[in-house]
């Protein structure tokens, strides 16, 4: 069980970087974030929220070690982190930030707890 379990949240990785990746526009603007003037901006979406992600999970899946799982929980977790300071930091719209804090620690502690 933990097997597919571990495959369903490396695909889910997979997805959420794929919209980073192929769809940059849609992905900042889902994020509230604005690309600027030049084109670095869709160079960081598809970098840092694209291609990592989806890299990550293609790693988990194609060694299947339980430490490359744990290593997506570990940035799952480091995401999380950041999402809750900044929740009580930079006072973000509630409601959106906990959905987007959810989708990281939630997949956090499954990772790290099933696989370490």
């Amino acid at each position: 069980m933990i097997d597919i379990l571990n495959i369903l949240v490396a695909l889910m990785t997979i997805a959420f970087g794929a919209f980073g990746f192929l769809a940059p526009r849609f992905t900042a603007s889902a994020l509230d974030l604005k690309i600027g003037d030049t084109n670095m901006g869709l160079s960081e979406m598809r970098a840092s929220v694209g291609g990592l992600f989806v890299a990550i999970g293609l790693f988990a899946i194609w060694t299947g070690l339980p430490m490359a799982y744990a290593m997506i929980g570990v940035a799952y977790a480091g995401a999380a982190t950041g999402r809750l300071i900044s929740i009580v930091i930079d006072k973000l719209p509630f409601k959106k930030a906990m959905l987007y804090f959810s989708l990281e620690a939630g997949p956090a502690a499954y990772l790290l707890l099933a696989n370490l």
